[in-house]
């Protein structure tokens, strides 16, 4: 069983172990540039995709259904904060720290670049999320100190690398 991500009229399918590259090196892109509420939202969002916590198989999530703000300047803000962690992630921000080589993270990566690229953020319906966007009392603010990226949410006691290694931060 496999992982979807949905959003500007196209999908990005991963297995598993695809989906855990894909989610770490974006975790380590968004812990370094996310500043305001809603982009510790994001990064929260990108947490949840954690199999090592939340079951394997089971996650992904549709541009769609995230609340990209009531504005046009709201959302072009947002979609510039999307494109900006996939584009850090592109230049293998921090993949030295990882204890793998992520051969085809580059790849995924460039296809959820054009699926956030080709997608309006005026199509959005987050009130028809079936796994909504986390609220600003949800955002993720704590890090992780050994592995210096954000953890989230508050109920989870790791990150998304001490998970995988199910070694408490």
């Amino acid at each position: 069983m496999g992982n979807t991500f949905h959003g500007g009229g196209r999908s990005l399918s991963m297995s598993n172990g695809s989906t855990d590259v894909f989610v770490d090196v974006l975790v380590l892109a968004v812990s370094d540039l996310a500043e305001s509420v809603w982009e510790y939202r994001f990064a929260t969002l990108l947490m949840l995709q954690d199999q090592s916590a939340v079951g394997r198989g089971v996650v992904g999530f549709d541009l769609e259904e995230i609340d990209w703000g009531s504005s046009a300047g709201e959302q072009a803000a947002a979609k510039d904060f999307v494109l900006r962690v996939i584009d850090l992630a592109l230049r293998r921000h921090r993949w030295d720290e990882l204890d793998y080589e992520p051969p085809f993270a580059e790849g995924f990566l460039r296809q959820y670049r054009e699926m956030v690229e080709a997608f309006d953020p005026a199509d959005a319906e987050p009130q028809n999320a079936i796994s909504p966007f986390p609220g600003p009392e949800e955002a993720a603010m704590a890090s992780c100190v050994r592995h210096r990226v954000l953890c989230a949410p508050a109920y989870w006691e790791a990150c998304v690398f001490c998970n995988a290694s199910e070694s408490p931060c």
